[in-house]
C-alpha cells in the first residue's frame, strides 16, 4: 500500500511541474529604440568663393640699407663731433673733423715742390728753344740738342711728381672732415671727441634715406599668397599704425618655424625705429576659399568650429581655422566643399545629436567688404 502512494504522489509531482513550465514562454530581445530628432535646424552648404584675403606676420622693424660711415684716412685724433643717433642728416654733411695740422703743413710743403718743379720746367723748355734755334743754324750739335730735350723731359715728369704728391697729401686732408655718404637717420654713433681714429674705424651708421621696411614673418602656407606690391597695414602698439608695401618676398622658409620673410617698406618713419616689434595686415587680394555662414561658427574652449551633419543627420563639431572673414561669411580651412553645417539651433546642439532640417540658408550671398 504504501508503495502505492508513493508512486501517485510522484506521478502527481511530475504532471504539476509539467504544467508550469507549460505556462512559461521564452523571453524575446527587444529592439532598439529609434533615435527620436528633438531639435529643428537650418543649414547651409559648404561652398567655395572669393573672398578678400588679409593675411597676419608679425617681424622686427630694420632699416632698408645700413650704410657704416669710416675713416679714410687715420691716426688722427677727431677734434669735433657734429652730429647724434636719432639726427637726420643730408648726403656731404660733415660729421666729425680730424686734426689736419700735419697734413695742412705737408700740403703748404708740396705746393712750393710744385712751384719749384714748374720753374725748373720752364727754364728746361726755354733752353731747349735755343738749343734748337742754334741746331737749325748749324752752330749745336745733335748731341747737345738731344741732352736739352734730356733736361725738359726730366723737368716735366718732376712737375708731375710734385703734383701727384701735393693731389694725395690735398685728398687726405680733404678727407679729415669726415662726411655723410647718403642722406638718413643716424642709427649708431661710435666716435668721441678726442679718440684717436684709425683708418677704416666705423664712427656712425646711417638708415639710408631714414626708410624702414618689416622683416614680417609669414607661415609657409600664406608665403605663396604674397606678392611685391601688395598693399599692408603696420601696426605698434607703442607707436601707432602706418601704411606700407611688400618690397619683396625672400625665397627661403626656415625649417625650423616654417617661417618665411616678406619685408615691408614702410610709407614713413613717424615714431618707428630699427628694432621695434610690429604686425602688419597685408591686402593679399581677392582668393578663393571655402566659406560658410558667420552664423555657423561657434567657439568652444575659445576655438572655432562648426557642426557639420552626416548621412543620417547626426551633428559633430569639428575645428576650423578661420582665414578671412566678410559682412556674413567666414573662410576656413578644416572644411570640403558640399558639407552641410547648422546655422539656426547649432548653439543648442552636442555631440552627436539628431536633427530635424527646417531650412536651408543660400550658401553664397551678396559679396561684402572685408571684415578687420
Amino acid at each position: 500500500m504504501r508503495s502505492s502512494a508513493l508512486v501517485v504522489v510522484l506521478v502527481l509531482g511530475a504532471f504539476t511541474v509539467s504544467g508550469c513550465g507549460a505556462d512559461k514562454k521564452p523571453k524575446q530581445a527587444k529592439a532598439p529604440a529609434a533615435v527620436v530628432a528633438t531639435q529643428t535646424v537650418s543649414i547651409a552648404s559648404v561652398v567655395s568663393q572669393s573672398v578678400p584675403r588679409e593675411i597676419n606676420a608679425s617681424g622686427t622693424i630694420s632699416p632698408w640699407e645700413e650704410v657704416v660711415v669710416g675713416a679714410e684716412t687715420g691716426g688722427l685724433t677727431a677734434m669735433s663731433v657734429s652730429a647724434e643717433e636719432g639726427q637726420t642728416v643730408q648726403a656731404g654733411q660733415v660729421l666729425v673733423k680730424l686734426n689736419d695740422t700735419l697734413l695742412s703743413a705737408q700740403l703748404r710743403q708740396q705746393d712750393a715742390s710744385v712751384a719749384s718743379a714748374r720753374v725748373s720746367l720752364a727754364e728746361a723748355e726755354a733752353a731747349l728753344n735755343r738749343a734748337r734755334e742754334l741746331q737749325a743754324k748749324g752752330y749745336l750739335s745733335q748731341a747737345s740738342l738731344d741732352s736739352s730735350l734730356a733736361r725738359q723731359q726730366t723737368a716735366s715728369a718732376q712737375v708731375a711728381a710734385a703734383e701727384a704728391g701735393r693731389g694725395e697729401t690735398a685728398a687726405r686732408l680733404a678727407q679729415t672732415a669726415i662726411r655723410a655718404p647718403v642722406s638718413g637717420l643716424i642709427s649708431r654713433r661710435t666716435v668721441t671727441k678726442g679718440q684717436i681714429v684709425g683708418t677704416g674705424a666705423e664712427v656712425f651708421r646711417i638708415v639710408r634715406d631714414s626708410r624702414l621696411e618689416l622683416d614680417a614673418e609669414v607661415p609657409e602656407t600664406d608665403l605663396l599668397l604674397v606678392r611685391p606690391g601688395m598693399p599692408a597695414r603696420i601696426i605698434s602698439d607703442k607707436v601707432g599704425e602706418t601704411s606700407g608695401r611688400v618690397r619683396i618676398v625672400t625665397s627661403e622658409v626656415n625649417g625650423q618655424t616654417r617661417l618665411g620673410i616678406a619685408r615691408v617698406s614702410l610709407s614713413g618713419m613717424g615714431g618707428f625705429r630699427p628694432g621695434m616689434f610690429a604686425r602688419a595686415t597685408i591686402q593679399a587680394g581677392d582668393q578663393p576659399a571655402l566659406t560658410v555662414p558667420s552664423a555657423s561658427v561657434l567657439y568652444r574652449e575659445n576655438r572655432p568650429g562648426v557642426f557639420v551633419l552626416d548621412a543620417k543627420n547626426h551633428a559633430h563639431f569639428r575645428r576650423i581655422a578661420i582665414v578671412a572673414a566678410t559682412a556674413d561669411r567666414i573662410a576656413a580651412t578644416g572644411l570640403t566643399a558640399g558639407e552641410r553645417v547648422v546655422v539656426e539651433g547649432a548653439g543648442f546642439l552636442g555631440e552627436g545629436d539628431a536633427v530635424r532640417i527646417g531650412s536651408a540658408v543660400p550658401s553664397i550671398s551678396s559679396p561684402a567688404k572685408s571684415a578687420r
